[in-house]
């Protein structure tokens, strides 16, 4: 009975077992005493998020990753410091930490920037939206920097932003941190907006004063408390948000000095979701791992992702609409490329790692921590609304200096079956074919075409970015013997187009290109080999016949059915298959670089224009007899 009660004590003061089993033994040594492991959820083995294999990617833009098939990378914002896209003329070239939010049949995208370099006095918060993720309207500043009364100016900071009130309003939020770092618990607090459904904006309040801030009067009362809104609708909707533990979670870190009980993870850039078993698991940056029963009314530490290497940037996890799990993050510890995906039935045993944006355009401006790479990922936050066509829909910086989205379909796939047929002329004006892999810059866009002709509706790729270009993907079977046609017209004689057929790992098995000069050319063995020129405005069929005789690793390059190399070329890359057609609006690149300046960044270059239609592929021929 007295060891009864010792057992009593020690469970009650969360003794662990095993030092209950030695004081017993220092107790007594007569007796030994067998203890049945409880199955309380106390001492179970937390859920964790594990990547079941091993991740292998390497230096090259894409890392050598397969790529979801149909992913479409967006450009939202692309900066620019003398000819501004932005609706207030702004002129900054450091852009970050994008937000996503769905409400009401649009996208609500936010994000931060500052004049140069990461957390530059001042650092603002602006806003833009769209109804289909393809179209974005000027971005608007919502949240400016103001002076604070030791001189500087204040420097936006947000871990979390939207929160979709059950009232149903929609709020959006900034920190007003202070300068030289604004998530370390000193800034004057958390302000707070409403969109409203016609797109405008309510006044700024703010939402919570930091505790811990050293601020005078003139500081904190730079925007009144919500609470003094005249709105109750409002005020009820900002006292739903200080109640939820979930969205209030991710504000540790610019609070973290703040006392108050208001945080359990104790984390940088916490993102969560629920659990099958109705658990929320959470992972921040470096790649610990966090989980909460009750609603983020306290978390428990689950240790560290495993198999999933520790990064700096952020991860994302989000259950998607077919009932599973994704994870979104940079693959390796250091490189913040490519931006990969991996999928879990349970959201904890994660596989099929795949590229989501596998480009690493070169940065144009150069500035302070600002890395290179599409990172700092978020989805939507549950709760916030979920897209009316039901894929993933993710947003990131490129550079640290553009904006971009991916819409992710769901489920996601790397490889397809059967040959490829595709005729655009079903398309419209607004959206982008399925199953297509689409690279789209601001200023390189990839359209639906209307030609006004016969031909219909087709495939066009312009460009008049120096420095980026368009690109197009089509993923068929991986093969040893294909037959690649379709049909393209040059709207010009001085751009470029370059045509790859690769493998798996992204190697150029085949290299077209038609070049700046109207000459046609096709690599053998690594050397550009000449093939004839092209003219302006007229359909051209293309054909790429790939190792005919499967014997092998050659290709025969045909337009409008003639031969146009004096022999077959061999590749330059060995693979022992193909499965991928790449077109770009550029030269190849394995991936850009930064650091320096960039000539003529902000002005747009020459425009050039390709038309794609009537694509097939005959995948995995039979060799004739």
């Amino acid at each position: 009975m007295a060891q009864q009660a010792i057992l009593k004590r020690l469970i009650a003061n969360k003794i662990t077992l095993a030092i209950y089993c030695l004081l017993m033994v220092a107790c007594t040594k007569e007796q030994q005493v067998v203890i049945t492991p409880s199955s309380s959820s106390a001492e179970k083995t937390l859920a964790n998020i594990q990547y079941d294999g091993e991740i292998v990617v390497n230096s090259n833009a894409d890392g050598g990753l397969r790529p979801v098939i149909g992913v479409q990378n967006i450009q939202v914002y692309r900066a620019n410091r003398i000819n501004s896209m932005h609706a207030d003329k702004v002129s900054d070239t450091y852009t970050h930490a994008p937000m996503l939010a769905y409400w009401r049949g649009k996208f609500y995208l936010n994000y931060l920037h500052a004049p140069v370099n990461e957390h530059d006095p001042n650092t603002s918060t602006s806003l833009t939206s769209s109804t289909d993720g393809i179209t974005w309207e000027a971005p608007k500043v919502i949240f400016p920097a103001y002076q604070l009364s030791d001189g500087n100016f204040s420097i936006n900071h947000q871990r979390a932003s939207f929160y979709h009130a059950p009232n149903g309003k929609l709020l959006t939020t900034a920190f007003f941190g202070s300068y030289p770092k604004p998530h370390m618990g000193e800034g004057v607090g958390r302000a707070v907006r409403e969109i409203y459904a016609d797109g405008s904006l309510s006044p700024i309040y703010f939402i919570r004063l930091n505790a811990n801030g050293n601020w005078t009067k003139q500081d904190t009362e730079h925007f009144p408390l919500f609470s003094t809104s005249d709105d109750k609708e409002f005020i009820a909707a900002c006292e739903s948000l200080l109640a939820d533990r979930l969205i209030t979670s991710p504000w540790w870190e610019e609070d973290r000095l703040d006392k108050t009980g208001l945080y359990g993870v104790e984390g940088q850039a916490l993102s969560y979701y629920t659990l099958p078993s109705g658990q929320t698991m959470g992972i921040v940056k470096a790649g610990a791992t966090f989980v909460t029963d009750n609603k983020a009314l306290s978390w428990q530490s689950s240790g560290q992702a495993i198999n999933i290497p520790a990064s700096a940037a952020k991860y994302w996890g989000q259950k998607t609409t077919d009932g599973r799990y994704a994870l979104a993050f940079n693959p390796t510890t250091r490189l913040r490329h490519p931006l990969a995906i991996a999928t879990s039935e349970n959201g904890q045993n994660f596989q099929n790692l795949l590229a989501v944006h596998g480009e690493l355009p070169v940065q144009r401006y150069p500035g302070k921590y600002k890395n290179m790479g599409a990172q700092y990922v978020r989805g939507i936050v549950e709760g916030n609304g979920t897209p009316a066509d039901g894929n993933l829909w993710l947003t990131y910086s490129v550079n640290k200096e553009d904006i971009w989205v991916s819409m992710v379909p769901t489920p996601t796939q790397s490889v397809v079956s059967g040959n490829i047929n595709d005729d655009f002329s079903q398309l419209d004006a607004v959206n982008l074919p399925i199953g297509w892999n689409i690279y789209k810059p601001l200023w390189a866009p990839v359209t639906v075409y209307d030609t006004r002709s016969a031909q219909g509706n087709v495939l066009s790729l312009a460009d008049e970015d120096p420095y980026d270009y368009a690109s197009v993907t089509r993923v068929f079977p991986a093969s040893r013997s294909a037959l690649i046609r379709f049909k393209l017209l040059a709207k010009q004689v001085n751009g470029r187009l370059e045509i790859d057929l690769v493998n798996a790992a992204g190697l150029r098995a085949v290299q077209l290109a038609f070049t700046e000069q109207g000459q046609v050319e096709a690599k053998h063995e690594g050397i550009w080999k000449p093939a004839g020129t092209y003219t302006a405005d007229k359909w051209m069929d293309v054909e790429i016949d790939v190792n005919p005789d499967h014997d092998v690793d050659s290709f025969q390059f045909r337009i409008n059915g003639e031969e146009v190399l004096y022999r077959k070329a061999y590749f330059t890359e060995l693979v022992p298959n193909v499965e991928r057609l790449v077109i770009r609006t550029g030269e190849y690149r394995r991936r850009g670089s930064g650091g320096h300046e960039l000539t003529d960044a902000d002005i747009k270059s020459t425009k050039s224009q390709f038309l794609i239609d009537d694509v097939s592929i005959v995948a995995n021929r039979e060799p004739e007899s």
